[in-house]
């Protein structure tokens, strides 16, 4: 019997190497290898933007928003990067997700580790004879370790790992969320603004056209349909400022919001006011396929498969044999005088295997790599987004963009329209049917001019947040504030866990650092 033992400890180690399940490959769909975008050339005759390095794309699109040069933007980022309660929600899932990759890595040590002990005091009545009392002790430990024959705890961890890292990775994509968002609000707030100046200064000149009507009217010179007319254009720009009062608001109330402050207006934004912010088109260059990979919402759905693709071998694991070490000691003794003081120990080997769950298990390992194929199909879906995203971004950037030069033409010929009109309507040589028409197409070519500049602004923000960029600055800061860690800290024992700093992003396959 004892001759065993050296052959079942030998089969435990070479066993103990095993790993069932398929070992993890990043998927490399054909498609992606070869596939660009180029904004530049999206519209013909757009110039073409020169491509910066490697490293000098990374560190624009890692602080994107710069290249508006707007110091008040910079500002609201960094705070809605940092107050967002989207943000601190995803930084507590780290924290969860770091809990459980620990919970995983004890797997590989002793499961049942217990220690009792008691002390009782006995006392024994006889009808015969005196009482006797008297005092019992025991203490005792057992101990029992089932051995990771078939990879199922390095399995759990694996898949927990990649649970940590998509935690992570879902994480950068809030931020990255985030920073779009307070960018695209901060864009809107500015050409709200913009066209609320453009109405009051239309209203204006439009007020003074009736009043001059009405001087004419009045002395004989000119018909009621003239004042009217011109009436009815100066009430009906006036009706477009409160709803654009209106839209200012709402706006300002969800960009409050997203920094975690109450709705209202927002003092900073009194800079820069009616300044809708622009970045040129040489910001944007030939962009690799590559880049859609380092998406944080790509990196997370990658490890997620890469975790989904552990619990295949998990599940397997429970098809063969489970062998546990069991062992126990116990001490005991009495207060009783002579009495004897007894230890008993016990260990041995535990085999368990679920036979005849057979059907069962084979089973749950199908519904496991039947979600892996979904997982995998929901990560192949993440790339053609991610690829559509960009693409239509930056065609929408260059589409917009190439209009600008035109609309402002438009503009300039549209103004020099009416003062020519209105100088000939003075003069006698048109009706006032003129001067209207020529109103109404300044305001109107006025309000397409903002629009497309709101429109070019809005782009650019699209194809940095198709890109998946702005997260890399929110590494550098903590998860939690300051008041949350005490809270935390004072509520369970977290250690270092709480301090402990992002790492640096990596993608399943890759050396975790």
């Amino acid at each position: 019997m004892l001759c065993g033992w050296p052959l079942l400890a030998l089969t435990g180690v070479l066993a103990g190497c095993t790993m069932l399940g398929p070992d993890f490959e990043r998927p490399r769909p054909a498609w992606l290898e070869h596939w660009t975008v180029s904004p530049s050339q999206a519209i013909e005759g757009t110039p073409r933007a020169s491509a910066p390095g490697d490293a000098q794309r990374q560190t624009d699109n890692a602080v994107w928003w710069r290249s508006f040069n707007d110091p008040v933007l910079d500002a609201l980022v960094a705070e809605a990067q940092r107050q967002n309660p989207g943000v601190r929600v995803a930084g507590l899932r780290i924290l969860e997700s770091r809990a459980q990759l620990g919970i995983a890595g004890s797997g590989l040590y002793p499961q049942l580790q217990q220690v009792n002990g008691e002390v009782l005091r006995v006392g024994q009545h006889q009808s015969n004879g005196p009482d006797s009392v008297f005092t019992t002790y025991g203490a005792g430990l057992q101990v029992a370790w089932e051995l990771d024959f078939w990879g199922r705890f390095r399995r759990g961890i694996e898949a927990a790992d990649a649970a940590y890292w998509a935690s992570v990775a879902q994480y950068d994509d809030v931020q990255v969320l985030v920073a779009a968002q307070t960018a695209s609000l901060y864009a809107t707030i500015r050409s709200i603004e913009l066209r609320l100046r453009i109405a009051h200064e239309n209203a204006a000149l439009q007020k003074r056209s009736l009043e001059i009507t009405e001087h004419l009217f009045k002395s004989g010179n000119e018909s009621e349909l003239d004042v009217q007319q011109a009436r009815t254009l100066y009430l009906s720009t006036l009706a477009t400022i409160p709803d654009l009062e209106g839209s200012l608001r709402q706006t300002q109330n969800a960009l409050a919001v997203l920094l975690a402050r109450p709705p209202g207006p927002l003092p900073e934004l009194a800079e820069g006011r009616e300044k809708i912010p622009v970045a040129e088109l040489q910001l944007i260059a030939d962009m690799p396929a590559e880049l859609l990979r380092r998406r944080p919402d790509v990196r997370a759905a990658e490890h997620l498969l890469a975790a989904q693709s552990a619990q295949i071998g998990i599940s397997e694991a429970a098809l063969y044999p489970s062998l546990t070490l069991v062992g126990s000691i116990g001490l005991s003794a009495t207060s009783l005088s002579g009495a004897p003081r007894t230890l008993d120990w016990a260990l041995g080997p535990t085999l368990v295997w679920n036979v005849f769950d057979w059907g069962r298990l084979k089973n749950q390992v199908l519904v496991q790599d039947a979600r892996f194929q979904q997982f995998h199909e929901q990560y192949l879906d993440s790339l053609l987004k991610a690829a559509r995203e960009l693409d239509d971004a930056a065609i929408d950037f260059a589409r917009n963009r190439a209009q600008i030069d035109i609309l402002l033409g438009a503009v300039k010929a549209a103004r020099r329209s009416l003062d020519i009109a209105t100088i000939q309507y003075r003069e006698g040589l048109v009706d006032f049917q003129r001067v209207l028409d020529s109103q109404r197409t300044l305001f109107s070519q006025q309000e397409r001019l903002v629009a497309i500049q709101s429109g070019v602004a809005q782009s650019v923000i699209a194809v940095y947040k198709a890109l998946g960029g702005g997260w890399q600055p929110a590494r550098e800061q903590a998860l939690l504030d300051p008041e949350t860690r005490q809270t935390m800290s004072s509520r369970a024992a977290w250690g270092g866990l709480l301090d402990a700093p992002l790492p640096a992003a990596v993608t399943p396959g890759e050396k975790n650092p």
